[in-house]
């Protein structure tokens, strides 16, 4: 199915979990939570905008949060009308966190993995994605990915950078340039979101790797600004902490879930 020209796909029956990827990916990252979950919940995953089979960003204005955020808004109601689990990884976190905060009545809980997270210096993520864009409209999608996304320090294994780099080189580069600028540049901190985050009082799960250096400090701190937040550090896995370690995550999930009955 399609939501302003998204793809969708819903998988499984039950309670709804809607899950959004992260930068780079494509609804292809989720399939080993599709397979662990889907006899329990009716797991919707998407292509976001300007990714793999969804519409590109033609113009810049569409790439910003607002849109982003209304995307999840359009797969939420295709998913459900009733409250449903909302989660994510890396900017995919980051955008059902928001949908949360926009749409509180909506949420029953929130799964957040690898929140996104730049150097010390800068304000959150935002030095990075404008160096990023910069990059990948200046030398290419293959030279800028290799410098940002699967290389030396993107703290991920062989394996999970052969998934990076192979998903990434699919998508359209000036789509992903807009929204590294226009959205992930833009994304406030924890410290930035801490009275509305108080205000979140719903159950979430945040997952992050050992080896995420980039995304331990900002999951530390969702976890402690979320009133009713359990945090989950994932031994021996980097940024893409659900294809890393997939049965270390998909036990946290399931667990996570149950408690939600």
């Amino acid at each position: 199915m399609a939501a302003h020209g998204l793809h969708v796909e819903t998988h499984g029956a039950g309670p709804s979990l809607v899950l959004a990827h992260g930068f780079g990916g494509s609804a292809r990252n989720w399939r080993p939570q599709l397979r662990a979950l889907k006899d329990a919940f009716a797991v919707t995953v998407y292509d976001a905008r300007g990714h793999a089979r969804s519409a590109n960003v033609a113009r810049a204005s569409q790439a910003r949060a607002e849109a982003v955020v209304a995307d999840f808004a359009a797969v939420a109601d295709g998913a459900s009308a009733a409250p449903l689990v909302a989660g994510g990884l890396s900017m995919g976190a980051a955008t059902a966190l928001r949908f949360a905060l926009a749409h509180p009545e909506r949420v029953r809980a929130l799964v957040l993995m690898a929140p996104p997270a730049g150097p010390a210096s800068g304000r959150g993520v935002s030095a990075s994605a404008l160096a990023f864009a910069d990059a990948i409209e200046r030398d290419g999608l293959e030279a800028a990915g290799a410098r940002f996304a699967w290389g030396p320090n993107a703290g991920l294994d062989a394996q999970a950078a052969a998934w990076v780099r192979t998903g990434f080189l699919e998508h359209d580069a000036q789509s992903l340039a807009h929204l590294l600028r226009e959205y992930l540049a833009q994304l406030e901190t924890p410290a930035e979101l801490a009275n509305s985050l108080a205000l979140l009082d719903v159950p979430a799960l945040v997952v992050v790797g050992t080896n995420d250096a980039a995304s331990l400090p900002t999951a530390r701190g969702l976890a402690a600004a979320l009133p009713n937040a359990r945090l989950a550090v994932v031994p021996e896995a980097g940024h893409v902490v659900n294809l890393a370690q997939p049965e270390r995550v998909n036990a946290a999930l399931r667990e996570f879930l149950a408690s939600l009955a």
